[in-house]
């Protein structure tokens, strides 16, 4: 009867997803809200923006519905870090998707959207410190108030990155699914049972599943900065709450979202370094290099979900359940991902 139960609401929340992303598409050609290509962009023809309301509207009204009629077991703070915060950072990329928002207002409403997410979730979690590779025995660390401000700038960092991976057809909502479904698993395993976090984490991957179908390649709307925003510190968010279950689990997701931090932090530190304007658009990611290489923004973004499943997931477990040196784990996890982002150059000066 709960299978039942939970897959009839899954499949509503998919469902609604998918009409509304529909309808926001008719809403953005009638006002002509349209991402036109330029010599930045990874698009060859002008197409609408802004369906990354429709995941924004159907998880937090989903997830607040639920809670509230006691379907799902959400605390206050759970609720306050997730829908409050979320919804902040939406609107924030919503009135930049519809006009232009400067870059320090925009950055100080990202600290402040992760500002109320950490508070609603209490804070930063202690964290698994190991003294040196060899050590089976790591010490659980609270780190205080520099533990905040490094929740902080995670968050935020965490939301931007997003945002600068939301650059070809269907790679960010395939990368929301897959994280979110390799974090309910990790959970399933830990409890040998599906619990309210776990649940959540489906209810966002459905809800981006109903907003892919139209988003897949070739895409027929974008997400723009209301949904990868969204998505980017929701994402942070469940994997602070991850860590605050079993604080190996924030080493895991940080290895299940490792695709996009990789990819990011490399080149922009390596715009950074050049001297660019790393807040400005541009084409420089491995994920845009690769694509342009292969011709296909579906080979790319398959093949992140393949590296997803495949490789990432199982170190992401080895690491939560196995209790595997998070260090080692990162490690060897990550190896093979930058290796990809060297190989496509990632972050070398465009001409022209």
């Amino acid at each position: 009867m709960f299978a039942v139960k939970w897959v009839s609401i899954f499949v509503v929340a998919g469902v609604v997803s998918a009409f509304l992303t529909g309808v926001l598409r008719r809403y953005a050609l009638a006002r002509q809200l349209l991402d036109r290509p330029n010599s930045r962009s990874s698009h060859s023809v002008p197409t609408p923006r802004g369906g990354g309301v429709a995941i924004v509207s159907v998880f937090v009204l989903g997830l607040g519905l639920l809670s509230l009629s006691k379907v799902l077991d959400s605390s206050p703070g759970t609720l306050w870090a997730l829908c409050g915060a979320g919804t902040w950072v939406a609107l924030i990329g919503f009135l930049d998707d519809h006009g232009h928002v400067a870059a320090r207002w925009r950055l100080l409403a990202h600290f402040t959207g992760a500002a109320l997410g950490l508070y609603g979730l209490g804070g930063f979690p202690p964290i698994l410190y190991t003294l040196s590779l060899g050590t089976t025995e790591p010490l659980l660390i609270n780190l205080g108030w520099i533990g905040q401000f490094i929740g902080l700038f995670y968050l935020v960092w965490l939301l931007n990155l997003y945002n600068f991976m939301d650059g070809i057809d269907g790679l960010a909502g395939i990368e929301a699914i897959s994280v979110s479904l390799g974090g309910a698993v990790l959970l399933f395993l830990k409890h040998q049972a599906i619990t309210n976090e776990g649940l959540t984490l489906i209810l966002l991957a459905v809800t981006v599943l109903g907003f892919l179908c139209w988003n897949f390649p070739p895409a027929k709307i974008f997400m723009g900065d209301a949904g990868s925003g969204f998505l980017g510190i929701i994402l942070g968010l469940l994997s602070l709450q991850g860590a605050w279950i079993a604080p190996q689990f924030f080493w895991s997701w940080l290895i299940l979202l490792g695709v996009f931090i990789v990819d990011a932090t490399w080149t922009l530190g390596r715009r950074f370094i050049q001297g660019e304007k790393v807040y400005e658009a541009h084409r420089s990611h491995a994920y845009q290099y690769a694509a342009r290489y292969y011709g296909s923004h579906q080979k790319v973004s398959l093949m992140v979900a393949l590296i997803n499943v495949i490789w990432l997931l199982p170190w992401a477990l080895v690491v939560g359940l196995a209790d595997l040196n998070a260090y080692v784990g990162l490690i060897v996890a990550y190896t093979p991902l930058l290796v990809l982002v060297i190989y496509f150059d990632a972050g070398k000066r465009e001409l022209g």
